[in-house]
């Protein structure tokens, strides 16, 4: 956009009252995006925390798993696996911070009792199962956890890149060129005041000292 502007005065004033409006703006934008960094750089270290006990959780899961098939049978397993219901007890909370809808998942008690009935089976058989039933139960609640934080740090990434995109906008283009036609205008104005002052000399320069014409 050229920054060419009509040279009166309502003009400076409608540009600079622009400019107050752009530079408190980007005061709010840039506190916007400071807070909501600060939650995204909380929510990696929870995304670390995560990543760092997947592996062992899921490698508990899928070893006791084993344990149960190797005591019970893996069809056995299965016609039990079916008497589970599936998870559908999860609770999704949201939390605004700064306009923005976080999801916040009620934790998933991982030792809950079992849906299944044990009848017919050896105890260290009921031991191996229960443990895979517990684990898991984990498993679920590291996904529901997983997914709260991923869901997180995706809305939170979009909206600083949104907030960062204003801020550039307002810092790098519309603040400066609001700047440099103020200045620009500044300039027109004080030259018309001169060229002005410079014709009302001449005029008087011009007009004869004592001159009595008509008297």
């Amino acid at each position: 956009m050229t920054d060419k502007v009509t040279a009166t005065r309502s003009g400076m004033t409608r540009i600079q009252s622009a400019l107050r409006l752009a530079r408190r703006g980007h005061g709010l934008l840039e506190q916007k995006r400071k807070i909501l960094m600060g939650e995204l750089m909380g929510r990696i270290g929870e995304v670390r925390e995560i990543q760092s006990s997947m592996h062992a959780i899921f490698g508990e899961a899928y070893f006791s798993l084993q344990m149960a098939n190797i005591s019970m049978g893996i069809e056995s397993v299965e016609k039990i696996a079916l008497l589970v219901p599936e998870e559908n007890r999860f609770v999704v909370r949201l939390r605004s911070v700064m306009g923005i809808d976080i999801p916040e998942v009620d934790k998933i008690e991982p030792n809950l009792a079992s849906t299944y009935s044990m009848g017919g089976t050896a105890t260290g058989s009921s031991s191996a199962l229960d443990n895979a039933y517990v684990n898991a139960r984990r498993v679920v609640a590291l996904i529901a956890r997983a997914a709260e934080i991923e869901t997180s740090v995706y809305r939170l990434a979009v909206q600083i890149r949104k907030t960062l995109r204003r801020v550039n906008a307002l810092e790098k283009v519309f603040i400066p060129r609001s700047e440099r036609q103020i200045r620009l205008i500044t300039a027109a104005l004080d030259e018309n005041e001169r060229e002005d002052l410079t014709r009302i000399k001449l005029s008087s320069s011009n007009f004869p000292a004592g001159d009595t014409a008509g008297i």
